[in-house]
């Protein structure tokens, strides 16, 4: 029943991890995907070669999303390649080790510019293009730890949890132009960036925390992304759909 057929979906973050399995996901149902990255080209261009193989449209493109300039060049880059952007989902950000009195103004400044201004910037720069379009679907990718908050990791927890009100503020800001601002709030999940939690001992210390008693595969996050992007939730805005296996259980 989801089909995002011919819509174009731009996707930070996406040549690893959740942000994959997204842009994998989005092209299967149908959408061109624009998939960012940072650094690994190599891995950007086998997710744009997996896209392509669904029959769509797919970019990858470099750029830092803690760069606004950078951004702005990554959006007009897309709309010039692909005509539109229907759906952002801002799913790019760093999760680092940072005690607060080990933390370094460089480590902090590095988690907000990223997971923080980051989300900014690009609805920053797809929201002009939305509004003229009098359509469009933004989907930002939260945490638990913006939720309860996370203890080492609070540079990371404050900036997911800003991510929440951003979603909400935007929300009913936007909704007059027929756009739509949801977020996701993932727990566990087994990519990359949690993979030295879940070995030996700290793994088990990880499931205890989860009814599942497991960690989330990549596209068990993508797809509630994708119902958040297509029209069986056309009547949802300002959501934070918790995704987690049961681990934070809150309204």
């Amino acid at each position: 029943m989801i089909s995002l057929k011919d819509r174009v979906t731009l996707i930070t973050g996406a040549s690893r991890g959740l942000g994959r399995a997204m842009a994998e996901m989005f092209a299967a149902a149908g959408s061109h995907v624009v998939i960012n990255y940072t650094a690994d080209e190599a891995a950007a261009l086998e997710v744009k070669a997996a896209c392509e193989r669904c029959g769509v449209r797919a970019l990858a493109i470099k750029a830092d999303v803690a760069d606004k300039a950078a951004v702005d060049r990554m959006v007009d880059q897309a709309i010039r390649t692909l005509g539109r952007i229907d759906v952002a989902v801002n799913n790019a950000g760093v999760w680092l080790h940072n005690p607060i009195d080990e933390t370094t103004e460089q480590r902090l400044r590095h988690t907000i510019d990223i997971n923080l201004l980051g989300t900014f910037y690009v609805c920053m720069a797809v929201v002009p293009h939305m509004k003229r379009q009098r359509s469009g679907n933004i989907i930002n990718i939260s945490s638990t730890a913006g939720q309860r908050g996370e203890a080492f990791h609070s540079p990371y927890a404050a900036t997911k949890g800003a991510v929440i009100s951003l979603t909400k503020s935007l929300a009913p800001e936007l909704v007059a132009y027929n756009i739509r601002v949801n977020c996701v709030a993932p727990g566990w999940f087994d990519t990359d960036m949690s993979a030295s939690s879940l070995v030996g001992e700290e793994a088990e210390k990880v499931y205890a925390t989860i009814p599942m008693r497991r960690v989330g595969r990549p596209e068990e996050c993508a797809g509630p992304v994708l119902f958040l992007a297509s029209d069986l939730s056309t009547f949802v805005t300002g959501e934070i759909l918790n995704v987690n296996g049961g681990a934070v259980l809150c309204g």
